[in-house]
């Protein structure tokens, strides 16, 4: 197998592969500062250091002093008889978020997997968090092939208490033209295609409130399914109006991928910070 690239090197950052004791253990370490201290499935250091002879991917951000700000992993098998990753965790420390280290990260994992002859990497994300969907399907261009109610049934995580884990499945295509339009800053769809198109989920209340409701689902060509701008905050203020909003979307997004509809992108209304998934009838989809 090719060695993986040595390193991505930005700025003060550099991204490798973790090999020395130390870095391991930074490894284990940065899982539970991401998902608490109670936190039972962390990867051990020996399965880090392992994945990596087979084809995972364990690597980590680190800075000029060896701290590490960032970690990737992941494991490598077989997909409908063809060689496929499946992307198991991503975590950025607090204090070194929005500096791009999770996209670095991916990159970085892109380069390795293409060298051992992988195109197609596959993860999870909770479709509420915004900022993971404008990443996935922005940044990235991954897709969208599944949505998985209570996909993890249960988890020992902080991250995870109080609403149920439905998850997207995403398929990052590694060497498609959706790909590497995201890759180059070029939008991987049109947002203003779906700017009168109807949001299927939620109603104005107010100046500044939206709430979760209840509607008839349309079978237009085209639909909007809303979600919040910050679902961590709404979870630290009200635990219940973020099941809320899980139920609700949970409905919807069954719903439409029962009628064969398909995920054309996600973007954020800067100006009122309302987030939208876009969905396309899968015989009209745009992706």
């Amino acid at each position: 197998m090719t060695p993986p690239p040595s390193g991505r090197r930005t700025d003060d950052v550099t991204i490798r592969p973790l090999s020395s004791p130390e870095e391991l253990a930074q490894g284990v370490a940065i899982q539970r500062l991401t998902w608490g201290n109670e936190f039972t499935e962390v990867v051990p250091a020996t399965i880090l250091q392992i994945c990596q002879k087979v084809g995972g991917v364990a690597a980590g951000a680190f800075d000029a002093n060896g701290r590490m700000l960032g970690f990737v992993f992941g494991l490598t098998g077989v997909h409908h008889g063809r060689l496929a990753h499946w992307s198991h965790m991503l975590a950025v420390e607090p204090d070194a978020r929005g500096l791009g280290l999770g996209k670095r990260l991916k990159l970085y994992q892109r380069d390795v997997l293409l060298q051992s002859g992988v195109v197609e990497v596959r993860w999870t994300f909770d479709p509420l968090v915004a900022r993971n969907a404008n990443l996935n399907f922005n940044g990235l261009g991954a897709q969208a092939a599944e949505y998985v109610k209570d996909m993890y049934k249960e988890s020992s995580s902080i991250l995870h208490r109080g609403v149920s884990m439905d998850r997207f499945v995403v398929e990052w295509r590694l060497e498609s033209d959706r790909v590497k339009k995201a890759l180059g800053n070029q939008p991987a769809f049109k947002s203003d295609r779906y700017a009168q198109a109807p949001v299927v989920n939620t109603q104005q209340q107010g100046t500044n409130t939206v709430k979760p409701v209840e509607l008839p689902l349309p079978l237009e060509r085209v639909i909007r399914v809303e979600i919040p701008f910050d679902i961590d905050a709404m979870k630290a203020n009200s635990m219940a109006l973020a099941a809320e909003w899980r139920a609700n979307t949970r409905r919807v997004f069954l719903w439409y991928q029962e009628h064969r509809y398909t995920i054309d992108g996600f973007y954020i209304d800067r100006s009122t910070q309302r987030c939208y998934y876009c969905l396309t009838q899968e015989h009209e989809s745009h992706t």
